[in-house]
């Protein structure tokens, strides 16, 4: 059987919000949903993180996407709402090594998925003064990356390829690096009498049956 037949009620969707409208973030998650369902309307809003410009750690990523999915999901009606945000951790298993992380969840205003990406390091010229200032990585990566490579293009790699997609020499876009969160969320969805449906962060209750 294929992923769309299985889906459930990711089948059916119609109407999907999007707490963002960087069209990288907004592919990532058609490609994610393309998997499953058909037809649908994407919506992109421009809605407060509610956490800095630059997150750090996993507590304030996690809240960064949330936050965005449940903004998103006041806008309007819709069967499904995304937030999807990007942060630096430091992994004290690794001797306080900063990698960066993106988040994604998932929430129809009841149950919530979170998953997320693969990790990556930025050079440290980027994520040093990114975690010590909270300086916007995305900024201080586009002028290392012109300095170094004499690159003449202007627009920030966020809203093209991504900073992924530079250090990947484009084998791993920004959209396929987030689709990848995107995904992992939704295993909660498409699972639904495996996973609990509380929130996040909640105390545990019994799957739906």
């Amino acid at each position: 059987m294929s992923p769309v037949s299985e889906a459930g009620a990711l089948g059916e969707l119609r109407t999907v919000r999007v707490g963002t409208r960087n069209p990288t973030k907004l592919e990532a998650v058609r490609l994610a949903l393309g998997a499953y369902a058909e037809g649908f309307e994407l919506i992109g809003h421009s809605v407060d993180s509610g956490v800095p410009e630059q997150p750090v750690g996993f507590a304030e990523v996690v809240q960064g996407a949330r936050q965005r999915a449940a903004r998103a999901w006041s806008q309007g009606p819709c069967q499904l709402a995304v937030g999807i945000e990007d942060g630096l951790v430091e992994l004290a298993e690794l001797g306080g090594m900063a990698l960066n992380v993106g988040a994604a969840v998932v929430s129809n205003g009841e149950r919530e998925g979170l998953g997320f990406s693969s990790l990556f390091a930025y050079p440290e010229a980027c994520s040093t003064p990114a975690l010590a200032d909270r300086r916007p990585i995305g900024d201080a990566f586009d002028a290392l990356w012109r300095a170094a490579k004499e690159d003449r293009d202007q627009e920030p790699s966020g809203r093209s390829i991504g900073n992924i997609g530079k250090l990947t020499l484009g084998v791993m876009p920004r959209s396929e690096y987030a689709r990848h969160a995107v995904l992992c969320a939704l295993i909660h969805f498409l699972h639904p009498e495996l996973y609990s449906s509380r929130p996040l962060g909640a105390e545990a209750t019994q799957p739906s049956k």
